[in-house]
């Protein structure tokens, strides 16, 4: 779980919308000055709930007013959904003016605060023991609001607000831009397949800078000069870190035809957001509208600040007497899931719903004997059975059905299925990355330690997360530097890809081994020595020899009865080496650590499986299918191996790491575990001094969540009590008649 600061919504900007308008007019009469009437105005500074060490401060910070060009850029942003669900123009204005209300209230109250805070001097117990007085002096000697907030702000902050805007502007240019380069075009496939999540996610609060200042500019394809000769470049070689982002094949023409696209929607008589007779439409920066959105951008962040200097003031006390609070909780559950799961269908179902905010930290005692009565998460990649092969297995079951056996064919069906399954071949399944909906494939340059057996490209996929990790997230439980497995020619519009062809054990027509690519890749992502990561080769030498040989060996007696030892079925079996003395409780704790083996392992399972499973049910899985003990709905052979896997036997340690290959109806499996739960116990000795700060460890993941939960339950409440003590009619003036005539939009069109 990722630390993130936990705060309040504020508002959304209205920029990425505003690229795409459409519909009805907003306004009646059409002109700037009906989009500058005052809507509402929010006071706080005389209420009697505030606070009376903010008295230096409240006369600073005076009054806001919400304009009607506002309330009409947060409908276009926000507002047809509203509408949606009341149909009542009336009820979606006043709805809307009442959350720019809220902000209002949030921002002046925030506002406040940082003020007081930044004039503040505090001793070492964090108590006030002096005001400067020149500091709100210089606050309130700030000529606008944009200037005030940024005197507020660190350098960051200003950073921040000011990428957000241009990313927002950037993007909404760059999707008219598109349609004018053609870049959505037929040849575009729509075959998909499932990725990984968090795909292009950007990391939080993220800016590119150089020299400590924002190296990102709009790019417009305009330069222009203001009236004071001021010159103003918005062409590509002006716009820093976007260079990287920009659309392929834009040229200063396609750019500005986006951009004009653009502004005419801002300037419709529809909206008036901007107006074209008195603002230079080349310079996007002088626009009144987008310098509203900018300070909007800083609101947010004054609001954010806020939220965090309270948040750390409360995270102390989370922390205080060697995490009592958080040890309590940890205690309580453990108590509560010992009572719950007593019943056994209570923990089996939370263990479906097991994520790194839903922890199971007791698992029972059960009696079910097969697979040790333990209890586990498996990755499957599947290789399937050929179309044709399908065909001949439906006309093997036909011929060899019996009833009165168990499973339900006599010998002679697994002995012919043995012969199918000894011919499966299979190829890498990304192919959709290529040439599907979306385009993920990069070629994969200098710098990227990516696993190169001599026989697969050097095509990876998901650019911005395998190798921009400065400005996007690495993407969880995979490593990224698998490539495509065959030759890949890339042409104008797509790609011609020959895949190679791998069997399970590379012995069928010069195949690639399945099983070889697998511990391979586990090795390479590990940074082990080649063939670290073995399977037992001793089984699949004598696979299937006994049912051949002999149909009776198939069976075994289980109170008089013959049943199918489905031992048979294993192929063979192997388990990764995590190192020394490391326990399955060690195992738990630390499997999403980012730097423990465990973690490495489990990335590049489950990079293969996108690779190659055709069981799509499996990917993105948090940690895999989960395995009760005993009976399940899999199929007999996946539930004998995902047992064996899970709990070993006495020939097989089993437990997280281990993996197991078996036949099945659909072809082979190779079943991975991932997690294993101890039967009776508890599962973690937290150690939260030594982990809770390591990302990924049970105690981080704990903590943050316990953190999440209850800071974002404060902070909910928090917010909710500064606008119910300080939305008053007291300290909120509405301007009703300003506003009145959208009231009767659905009448006039």
């Amino acid at each position: 779980m990722k630390k993130k600061s936990i705060v309040c919504g504020v508002l959304a900007s209205s920029i990425a919308v505003a690229a795409t308008l459409g519909g009805c007019s907003l306004v009646s009469t059409n002109t700037a000055a009906d989009m500058n009437q005052v809507v509402a105005v929010v006071d706080i500074s005389n209420s009697a709930a505030l606070d009376k060490e903010f008295e230096n401060c409240k006369d600073a910070v005076g009054s806001t007013s919400i304009i009607k060009r506002e309330l009409v850029a947060y409908f276009i942003n926000y507002g047809y959904s509203v509408y949606q669900q009341n149909n009542s123009y009336e009820e979606t204005f006043n709805y809307l003016l009442d959350q720019l209300i809220d902000n209002a209230v949030l921002v002046q109250y925030s506002t406040m605060y940082l003020l007081y805070n930044k004039a503040s001097t505090k001793n070492d117990k964090g108590e006030v023991v002096s005001v400067d007085d020149s500091i709100i002096a210089t606050y309130k000697s700030k000529g606008s609001d944009k200037e005030k907030y940024e005197y507020l702000l660190d350098a960051e902050d200003i950073n921040i607000a000011s990428y957000n805007l241009y990313y927002m502007i950037n993007s909404a240019i760059d999707s008219r831009e598109k349609d004018i380069l053609k870049e959505e075009t037929s040849s575009n496939g729509t075959d998909t397949r499932t990725t990984p999540d968090g795909v292009d996610a950007q990391k939080e609060n993220y800016y590119p800078s150089k020299d400590g200042k924002l190296d990102y500019g709009i790019y417009t394809g305009y330069k222009t000069v203001d009236k004071d000769g001021e010159v103003k470049d918005y062409r590509i070689d002006n716009s820093g870190a976007y260079k990287k982002d920009k659309l392929e094949g834009t040229t200063n023409a396609t750019r500005i035809k986006a951009y004009n696209e653009f502004i005419s929607n801002l300037t419709s008589s529809s909206y008036d957001l901007v107006d074209a007779k008195t603002e230079n439409l080349s310079d996007v920066l002088s626009l009144n509208y987008i310098q509203y959105e900018y300070v909007n951008q800083l609101q947010q962040r004054i609001i954010n600040k806020y939220y965090k200097l309270y948040e750390d003031e409360l995270n102390v006390k989370l922390t205080a007497d060697d995490y009592a609070y958080i040890k309590a909780e940890y205690e309580d559950k453990i108590g509560s899931q010992t009572e719950s799961y007593k019943t056994e269908s209570n923990f089996t179902s939370d263990m479906d719903s097991m994520s790194d905010t839903s922890f199971i930290l007791y698992a029972p005692d059960t009696e079910d004997t097969e697979g040790g009565g333990k209890f586990g998460f498996v990755y499957n990649i599947l290789l399937p059975f050929s179309d044709s092969q399908n065909d001949a297995l439906k006309a093997l079951q036909s011929l060899y059905a019996d009833e009165d056996l168990d499973g339900g064919y006599t010998s002679e069906y697994y002995v012919e299925r043995n012969k199918l399954l000894s011919q499966i071949q299979t190829t890498d399944q990304r192919a959709a990355w290529f040439n599907g909906e979306t385009d993920y494939a990069f070629k994969a340059t200098d710098g990227i330690d990516y696993y190169d057996n001599g026989k697969n490209s050097s095509w990876l996929f998901f650019e911005n997360n395998v190798s921009n990790r400065d400005k996007y997230e690495a993407l969880d439980k995979y490593a990224g530097l698998y490539p495509y497995n065959g030759k890949v020619v890339k042409r104008d519009d797509d790609y011609i890809l020959s895949p190679n062809k791998l069997s399970i054990n590379g012995d069928v027509n010069g195949t690639q081994s399945m099983l070889d690519e697998f511990v391979a890749y586990i090795d390479h992502v590990m940074k082990n020595d080649k063939g670290t990561t073995t399977y037992d080769k001793a089984k699949i030498n004598n696979y299937g020899k006994a049912i051949a040989a002999d149909g009776e060996a198939l069976y075994t007696k289980v109170n008089g009865k013959d049943v199918i030892d489905y031992s048979n079925f294993v192929y063979t079996t192997g388990k990764v080496n995590f190192g020394e003395n490391k326990t399955e409780e060690y195992n738990r704790a630390n499997l999403l650590w980012k730097e423990s083996k465990q973690y490495a392992a489990l990335s590049a399972v489950n990079e293969l499986q996108y690779a190659y499973t055709t069981d799509t049910g499996v990917l993105s899985q948090y940690l895999g299918y989960s395995v009760q003990a005993g009976d399940t709905s899999y199929i007999k052979e996946f539930e004998y191996a995902a047992h064996l896997a899970i709990a070993g036997d006495e020939n097989f340690e089993g437990g997280a790491g281990s993996y197991v290959v078996c036949a099945g109806d659909y072809g082979w499996h190779l079943i991975y575990v991932t997690y294993t739960f101890d039967a009776g116990k508890n599962q973690y000795d937290p150690q939260w001094d030594k982990n809770i700060d390591k990302e990924g460890t049970f105690e981080n993941l704990f903590y943050e969540w316990y953190k999440s939960k209850n800071l974002s339950n404060i902070s909910t409440t928090r917010k909710n009590k500064i606008i119910t003590d300080f939305k008053l009619d007291s300290t909120v003036t509405k301007h009703e008649s300003a506003y009145k005539n959208l009231f009767e939009l659905d009448k006039k069109n």
